[in-house]
This record gives structure tokens, sequence and C-alpha cells, in this order.
């Protein structure tokens, strides 16, 4: 990641402060919006969680739509069996793209702010993670690459993504459902949204499996896959 991805990856603040200059350029310099200090920070956390976990949803879902980016994105996929380490098992294509997302997402939100309320923001967080990340992850959505099947109602499935809807993701028959990270709102919104009761049955992996028996097989093969060598 250091050596290879990184550098191929912009960075937030270039894309903050691009936007903060696009905003000043078309619209002039105006004077900082006065408001709370407190809820601005709020609403700025807020706000990156929602524009990130949106965000994450699209190219979540191109990956699964763009006969390409599935390819790669079948890396992920290809396991049978879910545990944490799942998570991790991507390939390095996917992480330059999601890394390009969350600089573009960061930024243009951050630029946004720093246009309207002046530099002072800054971001509740907790052990290092956003609040909002943090409170989803004590609901258990570290379980979502496991086989525990953890659900929050079905209510509740329309608005939050539980670890058992991801689990139906990662499963053969619905695949193309649930590609929200975090809410479920966006896969309510545009017709992706699965709910069901657990069941013990669930295959994962895709259809015509693709093995993987090397690193280097994981590297190469979706190239081969997608006629591009």
């Amino acid at each position: 990641k250091v050596l290879f991805i990184l550098p191929l990856i912009l960075s937030s603040k270039d894309v903050s402060l691009w936007t903060t200059l696009f905003l000043q350029d078309n619209f002039g310099y105006i004077r900082a919006i006065k408001m709370n200090k407190e809820f601005i920070t709020f609403l700025y956390t807020l706000s990156i969680f929602i524009v990130g976990d949106f965000t994450r949803y699209w190219l979540h879902r191109l990956l699964h739509t763009v006969p390409f980016l599935w390819k790669i994105h079948q890396v992920h996929h290809s396991a049978e069996v879910l545990n944490p380490l799942t998570f991790y098992r991507v390939h390095p294509v996917e992480n330059i793209l999601f890394g390009i997302r969350y600089a573009l997402s960061v930024g243009i939100v951050t630029g946004i702010f720093i246009y309207l309320f002046g530099a002072n923001i800054g971001l509740i967080q907790i052990i290092g993670a956003n609040l909002f990340v943090f409170i989803f992850g004590l609901m258990g959505a570290n379980l979502r690459h496991s086989h525990i099947p953890l659900r929050y109602g079905d209510t509740m499935e329309k608005i939050l993504i539980s670890p058992y809807q991801h689990q139906l993701h990662h499963s053969v028959e619905h695949t193309n459902k649930n590609f929200g990270g975090s809410l479920a709102l966006w896969d309510w919104m545009f017709k992706t949204l699965h709910i069901e009761n657990t069941r013990t049955n669930l295959e994962y992996g895709v259809k015509n499996q693709v093995s993987y028996n090397t690193i280097l097989e994981m590297l190469y093969k979706p190239f081969i896959k997608g006629k591009l060598i």
C-alpha cells in the first residue's frame, strides 16, 4: 500500500483546497457564517458520514455492474467462508478506487465547509473513528464478515445494514442486493434492498467461481478474465 497504492490516490486535503478555490473563483469570497462551533462540528461529522456512505454505495454497486470492475471485485466475493480477514481480501485496484472515492467525498465536503464556515472545523471522533462509524461498530458491524447472523429487525434494516444483510450480499443468491456500507437507505431508495429472516444454509462465493490458489493469481487473473492482456 505504501509503495504502490498510496502514490496513486488523491489527497483529501488537496481536493478540499481545490473545492474551496473553485467556490471562491465562481461565487466570490463570503464572510464565514457565524454558528455554534459544536453544532458545526456535529454537522460536519454527520455530513462526512452520509456523503461517504452514499458514495461508497455507488462505487460498490458499480463494482458489481461494470463487467471489468466485477472481475476485480470477485476477489473479495470469492471467499466461501466469511471471517473478519475477508474485509481485507481485495484486489489492489479496488483499494485504489476506494481511496480515490474517500479523497473526493471527504475533500469536497471539507472544502464546502471551509468555504461556508472557515477553517476552524473539527470532526467528532472516538478512538480515531467518526462518531457515527463508531456507533455502527458498537451495533455489531464487525460481524458482517462472519457466520453470526445478527439482525436489527425489518424496520431498522430499512435504515441500517445489519451484519446478516451483508452476509446475504456475500451469498451466491443475493450478490446484487444490499450494497450499503452502513446505511440501508440507499438500497431502499434505489431498489436493491433485500430483507429476510435468518437461515443457516447460505452459500457464499460467486457463480462460476474463479479459484485463486496464490496471491499472484489473485493479482493477475482479473485482467486475464477481463481480456485486458
